[in-house]
C-alpha cells in the first residue's frame, strides 16, 4: 500500500485477461516452478480468461462481469469469478490450478509433513498463503494460494526458488490447515505480539513482585494518614488542584478550538477530519478488513448482521471477520444458523491466555486481507458511509498517518438517568476534548472502536497488546513513539450505553486499569519515551494520563470543597489560611463550571438539546468513578489481566432508531 499516491493493492489482477503482459509474466516464473508430476495443459499465451471458455467453465457473459470487476477493482479474476459464483468455487480453483500448471491439492492438511511445520514462521505462512507440505528429492513442496507472487525468502531467508516445487490451493483451504495443524503457536504468537518492552505481559513474571510494590502505594498513604492526617491531606488535595487545574487548561483550549471552528462557519465538528466520499476517478478503493470480536454474544448477531448490511461500500472491496473464541459454543451455534452475506466469515480463535479481545484482533490480523484494518464492537451502529469517509481520508494520505478514529455516541441516551450522563460524558469527550489534543498535535489514546489503521502499519507496531484491558488507548501512544499519528474522522458509530450501576462501575474499572498499565509501561525508560515521542508529545501524554488518573483516585478530596459553600466543616479548617482554603474552594468550584459549560457545549454539538437539562447532574454521577478507580487499583496489584465484559443487548430494540440525531446538511 502506498500512502502518498493512493493504494496500490496488492490484489493487481495477474491474471486478468485484459493484462497480457502480466499474464507472460507469470506464465515464464511458473514454468520454473512446477512440480513435474503432470504437463501443463495450457499454452502460455492461452489467458485463464479463455482457458475457462474452451472448457465449457463458465459464459462470456459471465467472464464479461468478471473481467469488468477485476479491472474496476484492481483484484484477480480469479477471485472477482468467486466472489460472483461462490457456488461453483471448487470447480474454479480446479480450473485455477489445471491453467497455471500446478497439482492441485484441495486438502493441504492431509498431504502435509507435520516434522517440517516448527522449521516456518506460521504467522509468515499465513500472511503469504503458503503452507510447506513435504521435503522430496532435495525439493520442497509448498502449496501456495498465489503461485505467480510467490517468494522463497519471504517464507524463510535461506530457501532458493530452484529447491521449491509448488502446488495450489484456494487461501481459505490453505487458512484452514494452518488453524488447525499450528493452533498452539498461532495462539501464542497472538499473546506475544508487542515486543515485550512496549508489553505489560511480563508482569507476570514476577508477581510477587508487582504485587509487593503496587500494595505499598495505599499502606503508605493510609499510614500517612494515621500519622500525620492533616499534613497528608493538605499534600493530596494540593496534588489533587494541581492536576485538576492541567486538565482544565488542556479542556479549555480543546473548547477554544472548538469554538474557533464555529466562528469560521466550519460544521459543528470542525476539529474532525472531514470528508465526502473519494472520488469515482481517483484511485481504487482500499480493501477493508473489519474485525468484530464476540464473546458469549449470541442475542446480538441479528442486530448486528442487519447494521453491518447498511454500510456503504462495494461487498468485493469489504471483508468481515466475525471472531470468536474456541470455548464460546454457545455464539458459534448461534452463528452457524444464520445465513451470512459472502463478505463475511467467522475466525475462531484457539484457546489461549489471557483471553481478551486484543488476542483475538492479534490472531486475526495475518488472516485479514484488506489495506485498512477496522474494529467494531458487537453493538456498534455506524453511519452506513462510514467506510467511504475512511477510504478517502486514507487515500494520498501522508506516510505517517497510521488511521483515523471515528466518534463514539450512544443511541440509548433516554433509557435512564445514566444513560443520559454516561451520552454527555462520551459527546464532551469525542466531539471537543479529543479533536482538541489532536489538534494541540498531542498523541491521542484511541476509543476501542472505529478505529481503521494501515495493515502494515499495525504489523510493524506489533498489533495490539493482548494484556492490556485498554489495547486501544495502549495502541495510540505506542504508534506515536513509532512516529505515526491517528486523525479523528468525521464518522460517527452509535453504541448502548451502559446505564446499570454495577455493570457501569466494572466497565470503568476496567478502562482505569488499563490507562494506569498504559501509563507503567510507556513510563518504564522515560528518556527513551522523551526521545521517541518529542517534548511536547511527551508532556502530552503526562497531562492526560496523570491528570486523569490523578482525578479519579482524588475525586473526595476534591468533594470536600463543596462543605464551604454550604457552611460545613472542612478538614483543613484551622489547619490552613482561610484565604488560601477559600481560593482553593473557588478555583474547584470555577473548573465545575467550566466542566459544564464542556459538557453544554457537546450536547448542542451532538444536537441533543433534550440533554442540556441533565448536564448539571453530573455532579451525582461521576462519583460511581471513584469507585471504579479504587476497584482498578485492587485488580491491577491482585489481578492485572483480568477482563471484566461488559454485556451488550440490554437497551431497548426501539432506542437505535428513535435515539441517534437526524443528520443536518452543512450550510
Amino acid at each position: 500500500m502506498s500512502c502518498t499516491g493512493g493504494f496500490s493493492l496488492a490484489s493487481k489482477p495477474f491474471y486478468n485477461a485484459l493484462d497480457r503482459t502480466a499474464q507472460q509474466a507469470v506464465a515464464d516464473r511458473l514454468g520454473s516452478l512446477q512440480s513435474g508430476a503432470r504437463p501443463s495443459r495450457r499454452p502460455a499465451q492461452v489467458q485463464f480468461g479463455q482457458y475457462l471458455l474452451d472448457n465449457g467453465a463458465l459464459t462470456a457473459t459471465d467472464l464479461l462481469r468478471a473481467q469488468h470487476l477485476a479491472l474496476l477493482r484492481s483484484h484477480d479474476l480469479f477471485d472477482c469469478l468467486v466472489h460472483l459464483h461462490p457456488a461453483q468455487a471448487t470447480t474454479l480453483a480446479q480450473h485455477h490450478a489445471d491453467w497455471l500448471g500446478l497439482p492441485y491439492c484441495p486438502a493441504p492438511e492431509a498431504q502435509a509433513d507435520v516434522s517440517l511445520l516448527p522449521r516456518f514462521d506460521p504467522q509468515r505462512c499465513v500472511q503469504l498463503g503458503l503452507l510447506p507440505l513435504y521435503q522430496r528429492d532435495g525439493k520442497l513442496h509448498i502449496v501456495a494460494a498465489d503461485p505467480a507472487r510467490f517468494d522463497p525468502a519471504l517464507l524463510r531467508a535461506d530457501l532458493a526458488i530452484d529447491r521449491c516445487r509448488l502446488h495450489y490451493a484456494p487461501r481459505a483451504a490453505i487458512h484452514k490447515a494452518l488453524q488447525r495443524m499450528q493452533a498452539p503457536r498461532l495462539s501464542l504468537a497472538a499473546s506475544t505480539r508487542v515486543d515485550i518492552s512496549e508489553s505489560c505481559r511480563n508482569w507476570g513474571l514476577r508477581p510477587l513482585r508487582r504485587t509487593v510494590m503496587l500494595t505499598l502505594i495505599p499502606v503508605v498513604l493510609a499510614l500517612a494518614f494515621v500519622i500525620w492526617p492533616q499534613i497528608t491531606f493538605l499534600c493530596l488535595a494540593l496534588w489533587a488542584c494541581l492536576t485538576l487545574v492541567l486538565a482544565s487548561s488542556m479542556k479549555i483550549l480543546a473548547l477554544l478550538s472548538y469554538v474557533t471552528g464555529q466562528l469560521q462557519r466550519h460544521p459543528p465538528a470542525s476539529n474532525l477530519l472531514t470528508t465526502q466520499g473519494p472520488s469515482q476517478r481517483g484511485p481504487p478503493l482500499p480493501r477493508i478488513s473489519v474485525l468484530v470480536p464476540l464473546y458469549k454474544e449470541p442475542e446480538v448477531l441479528p442486530a448486528l448482521l442487519k447494521r453491518l448490511g447498511a454500510l456503504d461500500y462495494p461487498s468485493g472491496l469489504l471483508e468481515v471477520l466475525i471472531l470468536l473464541e474456541e470455548e464460546d459454543q454457545l455464539t458459534q451455534s448461534a452463528l452457524s444458523q444464520l445465513r451470512l452475506p459472502d463478505y463475511l466469515r467467522t475466525l475462531v480463535v484457539p484457546d489461549g491466555t489471557p483471553r481478551t479481545k486484543p488476542r483475538a484482533m492479534n490472531y486475526a490480523l495475518d488472516f485479514c486481507r484488506g489495506d485498512i484494518i477496522g474494529i467494531y464492537d458487537a453493538e456498534d451502529a455506524p453511519e452506513h458511509d462510514q467506510l467511504l469517509k475512511v477510504a478517502a481520508a486514507m487515500q494520498d494520505a501522508p506516510e505517517d498517518l497510521a488511521g483515523v478514529q471515528g466518534v463514539l455516541d450512544y443511541y440509548n441516551p433516554c433509557q435512564n438517568w445514566i444513560a443520559r450522563c454516561f451520552t454527555i460524558e462520551y459527546a464532551g469527550w469525542f466531539r471537543v476534548v479529543l479533536p482538541g489534543m489532536r489538534r494541540l498535535g498531542f498523541a491521542i489514546p484511541l476509543g476501542g472502536t472505529t478505529v481503521f489503521c494501515r495493515h502494515d502499519v499495525l504489523r510493524r507496531v506489533g498489533g495490539w497488546d493482548a494484556h492490556n484491558v485498554t489495547e486501544d488507548a495502549d495502541l495510540g501512544i505506542r504508534l506515536a513513539r513509532h512516529g505515526y499519528r491517528v486523525e479523528m474522522l468525521d464518522s460517527t458509530t452509535y453504541e448502548e450505553a451502559n446505564c446499570r450501576p454495577w455493570p457501569w462501575v466494572r466497565q470503568r474499572s476496567r478502562w482505569l486499569k488499563g490507562y494506569m498499565a498504559t501509563y507503567l509501561v510507556h513510563m518504564r525508560q522515560p528518556w527513551q519515551l522523551l526521545r521517541q515521542l518529542g517534548p511536547w508529545q511527551f508532556c502530552g501524554v503526562q497531562l492526560h494520563f496523570v491528570t486523569a488518573l490523578s482525578q479519579f483516585f482524588l475525586a473526595p478530596i476534591l468533594w470536600s470543597f463543596w462543605l464551604l459553600p454550604f457552611g460545613g466543616a472542612h478538614p483543613l479548617h484551622g489547619f490552613v489560611p482561610w484565604p488560601v482554603l477559600q481560593a482553593m474552594a473557588v478555583g474547584f468550584i470555577t473548573v465545575e463550571c467550566m466542566s459544564l459549560l464542556i459538557a453544554l457545549t457537546a450536547c448542542t454539538a451532538r444536537r441533543s438539546l433534550d440533554l442540556l437539562t441533565w448536564v448539571p447532574t453530573l455532579h451525582l454521577y461521576f462519583p460511581m468513578a471513584a469507585l471504579a478507580a479504587y476497584k482498578a487499583l485492587a485488580e491491577l496489584i491482585f489481578a492485572p489481566f483480568y477482563w471484566d465484559k461488559t454485556q451488550h443487548g440490554l437497551a431497548p430494540e426501539e432506542a437505535e432508531a428513535t435515539s441517534m440525531p437526524a443528520p443536518i446538511p452543512d450550510g
